[in-house]
């Protein structure tokens, strides 16, 4: 009768510990789903198909960025400025800049700012 009841338990405690595991991997691929992660190869590919014209494919400018005065977005100027205005600018537009509101996804402007972030010069 004993044996029965420790098996018993042990089955249960079983079950209980993979209910929670099963539990704890669904909620966390949910916060992963709401939350992804910028890839970092499409977020390189929206910079060259939609930024490199002016600014460079390295944040310095290009010959029609420069003759802009578009910002090299490796300068500390660029660099300091918050994320979320950064974030503005890429949805907006500034100056000469148009807005990518309607052309780009909220995760896209996103991955933009911190591909803007991998420019800054390396100390």
């Amino acid at each position: 009768m004993t044996r029965d009841r420790t098996e018993h338990h042990v089955i249960f405690a079983s079950t209980i510990l993979l209910a929670l595991f099963l539990g704890l991997t669904l909620f966390v691929a949910s916060i992963v789903r709401a939350n992804p992660v910028p890839d970092g190869a499409a977020s390189s590919a929206t910079f060259r198909t939609k930024c490199a014209m002016c600014h460079g494919a390295d944040g310095s400018g290009s010959a029609v960025g420069k003759s802009m005065n578009v910002p090299d977005l490796r300068s500390p100027v660029v660099q300091k400025m918050p994320d979320a205005e950064l974030a503005q600018v890429i949805t907006d537009g500034k100056g000469g800049m148009p807005s990518f509101k309607s052309s780009l996804s909220e995760e896209q402007i996103h991955a933009l700012v911190a591909q803007v972030r991998s420019l800054r010069p390396k100390k």
